[in-house]
């Protein structure tokens, strides 16, 4: 017979306990839930983007009811329990229903605190606490103009600004000088607080309510100055205070909140309790991270484990107000002894203080950028002594290496105990772990599995970049058995034989067949499908434009400012003056307002507009230029050193050799980017041994290398082998792309492929089996003879021409 467990309240922290109860044993209970709101569990944080009209309540459903019925668990809605009977062990609802329990779990949550004023209780005056009072403030919004929200907090500016989005003029009252002084300070606050005035948001600073003004329904507010301001509506957004009423009435111990002990006891032995109901060591929290840190210590006692404990939390906030990212932790107003160090650029809205005493952060405050946040936060909470990097520490993580992912580098250098989601207590390494062990590769996929950025959203920068360290340029750990995407069952190797296997030539083929869920697929199979049509069919299948990403249908890199950049190959590097007169001539022809040598030797012309391209490349064109595929999954460069023409170290001519290389690959579309070097020595000046296929030239002949990579995890590569002509490296090459162009999952570098089929798979196909080689050499000569078609000149010519004509808008 199962124990009978009930939980009071189906909100964040009592369903969190069940979710890590199931976890470590799922056969102990039989679960019964009670909620007093007719929905399932849902994410409280994200009602403000509901009054927003950003979400739907549906999108803010953590545990729909197929969850509660899938896990065996009893849940009653719109029903609360009004009594709890200790002596008989049973709860009691207000429709009568009854519930026995052996162990029960208090999580009741807490309730608005409404300013006991004269008018208090007139209609129009509401909290912001459940879906209730956004469908209140909806229906408000539709009817009426002007709305107070008493409270310049996190929940008073949410509740302002969706009632603002909702056509409504709003003024918000706040009793202190500076808003959100429980997380800002002055100069944090001042930023904030004329970011929201610049949008239309009024401010009554420094202002006590009085009375609420009208008859039945609000009219007004008074305030303790005698002045008054029109309102329809009223929002009371100043705190919440725990709903301890069940508790008392049942004799359980309470003060400010239901107190419990390290192990989320309660002092009725069968009774638990977690969440802003609970008062734990004098405190109690109001910040989800602190409520699933308890949630966890619950569930372990409840499945009997009986080793966890709960010390309390060092909590840090990290939140985006009406789009405005802010991070505080500690104490962040300093006090006498303290030192600060300050960062400030109010035109790029940018702030950064950190109080310091004894080389210590004791306290951050983060306005704008807020991606270091979670590095500040763990320095201070393990105390770590900041005298050897404290000229540079307002400057974020940023000396390591970076190879132009800033972000991604910043959450590299994190530790895995680090915490990257508050809301919902999810560390680096967990993100990590379930990145690696079940394959993920995309954001919803960590949401799903770690809640990760699941709620306020405010993290979902620093899961991203960890996302791109981990999966880097391609470092995809997926199972080979992960679908391809969400429209079917099948792997990408799976759906890659069976293209080769069935002859299917087709997209619409390729669905028919392995029964797409969705008959025009997503954006994350669509890509993939176009890429694998075009590398087994290339004189039969014809590429969809249409299933690319941006840079691949403009054949330019888009920039943050929506201008493009154009970059003319240059074989091995080399160019003539002719050729840099052409590029200077077009430079000054279309106002170029910068231009830069790349690391693949280069020339990257930037801040050309998207319809200036095709004239831009028709003149290039004609100046002897073909596109250089930077924006593409396609061959990137092939870099090379002086070699033996100049250097008096090169052994070999590795110009030259880059120059045939490149001659005979570009244009190429692979799986993701592909790179090549051609070193002249053993001191490989073009940096061969980190690039996807390298040479490196020896006095005998050529090494070939293979699998590596730059950027923010640097692969060195595996050597192939050593051959001794030219023809034979072209050979190599040549098979050892199609090989990968074949096999290789989309947007997989080569890196990850090497690891993931084995050094020794590569070489059986490449080095040891002639046949096999020569025939991958012949089939990716034939694939050239389609792929160097330069797209740059046909699009000059007017091809795709709708791609890059500017939408004219004409009056009515």
């Amino acid at each position: 017979m199962k124990e009978k467990l009930v939980l009071v309240g189906n909100g964040m922290a009592g369903v969190r306990t069940l979710e890590e109860l199931l976890k470590l044993d799922p056969e102990r209970y039989e679960i019964t839930v009670f909620g007093a709101e007719p929905y399932p569990n849902y994410n409280r944080i994200m009602l403000s983007p509901v009054l927003a009209g950003e979400k739907t309540v549906d999108d803010i459903i953590l545990n729909d009811r197929d969850w509660y019925e899938s896990n065996g668990i009893t849940l009653h809605t719109g029903d609360p329990v009004v009594r709890i009977d200790r002596a008989a062990r049973k709860v009691i609802t207000e429709s009568g229903l009854e519930a026995g329990y052996d162990r029960l779990l208090l999580a009741t949550g807490s309730n608005p605190f409404i300013i006991p004023v004269p008018g208090h209780d007139k209609e129009g005056v509401i909290g912001f606490r459940d879906i209730a009072d956004v469908n209140t403030m909806l229906e408000a919004s539709k009817r009426y103009q002007k709305a107070v929200v008493i409270g310049g907090g996190l929940l008073g500016l949410e509740a302002a600004n969706g009632l603002m989005k909702n056509g409504m003029d709003v003024t918000v009252v706040h009793l202190m000088d500076i808003l959100m002084e429980r997380q800002l300070d002055r100069p944090a606050a001042e930023l904030l607080k004329q970011s929201l005035e610049e949008r239309g948001m009024k401010f009554l600073m420094e202002t006590q309510t009085a009375e609420v003004l009208g008859d039945d329904r609000v009219s007004g507010l008074k305030f303790a100055d005698g002045s008054e301001i029109e309102a329809d509506l009223v929002v009371m957004a100043v705190g919440i205070r725990p709903n301890i009423e069940l508790a008392q009435t049942a004799g359980i111990h309470c003060e400010r909140g239901i107190v419990v002990n390290d192990t989320m006891q309660t002092y009725d032995p069968r009774i638990y309790a977690v969440g802003e109901c609970v008062q734990h060591r004098g405190l109690t929290y109001g910040l989800v991270a602190p409520l699933f840190e308890q949630a966890k210590v619950a569930a372990n006692h409840l499945a009997q484990l009986g080793f966890a404990r709960y010390e309390g939390s060092v909590t840090s906030t990290k939140l985006k107000v009406t789009g405005i990212d802010l991070f505080s932790a500690g104490e962040f107003n300093e006090q006498e002894g303290d030192e600060t160090l300050v960062l400030q650029d109010p035109a790029a809205g940018v702030y950064k203080k950190l109080v310091v005493r004894d080389n210590r952060i004791k306290g951050a405050v983060l306005y704008g950028d807020t991606m270091d946040g979670t590095w500040y936060f763990q320095l201070l909470r393990d105390g770590t002594d900041i005298s050897a990097f404290r000229s540079t520490i307002l400057f974020g993580q940023h000396d390591l290496g970076d190879a132009g992912h800033g972000d991604e580098t910043r959450v590299a250098a994190l530790s895995d105990d680090a915490e990257i989601c508050g809301c919902n207590g999810v560390c680096k390494g967990e993100i990590i772990d379930a990145i690696v062990t079940k394959g993920l590769f995309t954001l919803d996929d960590v949401k799903a599995h770690t809640k990760a950025a699941s709620s306020c959203g405010s993290c979902t920068g620093l899961v991203e970049a960890i996302l791109a360290s981990t999966v880097g340029d391609g470092y995809d750990a997926t199972p080979s058995k992960k679908p391809l995407c969400g429209c079917t069952e099948y792997s990408h190797d799976e759906v890659i034989a069976g293209i080769k296997e069935h002859q299917l030539k087709t997209m619409d083929a390729v669905r028919s067949f392995f029964e797409w869920k969705n008959p025009d697929g997503c954006a994350a199979c669509r890509p993939a499908l176009n890429y694998y049509l075009l590398a087994y069919w290339p004189g039969e299948y014809h590429d969809d434009p249409q299933s690319r990403f941006i840079n691949e249908r403009a054949h330019g890199n888009i920039q943050k400012d929506g201008t493009y950049s154009v970059v003319p190959r240059m074989f091995g590097g080399l160019c003539t003056p002719a050729e840099l007169r052409a590029i200077a001539d077009v430079a000054e022809k279309y106002n170029v307002p910068e231009m830069k040598v790349t690391g693949g030797q280069r020339i990257d012309l930037f801040g050309i507009k998207k319809e200036d391209l095709p004239a831009v490349w028709k003149d290039l064109s004609e100046a002897g230029f073909v596109s250089g595929h930077a924006y593409g999954k396609a061959l990137r460069t092939v870099k090379t050193c002086a070699g033996k023409n100049w250097c008096r170290f090169g052994t070999q001519d590795s110009t030259g050799l880059g120059v045939k290389l490149e001659e005979l690959t570009w244009g190429s579309w692979m799986p993701h980017k592909f790179k090549l070097a051609v070193s002249g020595c053993p001191r490989n000046c073009a940096e061969a041994t980190i690039k996807d296929f390298g040479v490196v030239c020896v006095d005998s002949g050529y090494e070939l290398h293979v699998g590596g990579n730059g950027g923010i995890k640097v692969r060195v590569t595996d050597l192939l082998c050593k051959v001794e002509t030219e023809e034979e490296v072209l050979e190599y090459c040549g098979a050892f792309i199609q090989k990968y162009r074949e096999e290789a999952h989309y947007l997989e570098r080569t890196a990850p492929w090497v690891e993931r089929v084995g050094l020794d798979y590569i070489k059986q196909a490449i080095v040891e089996d002639e046949a096999q080689r020569k025939a991958l050499y012949e089939r990716f000569k034939y694939s050239q003879q389609f792929a160097q078609i330069d797209p740059w000149k046909q699009r000059a010519e007017g091809e795709e021409a709708n791609e890059f004509q500017p939408i004219k808008i004409t009056a009515a």
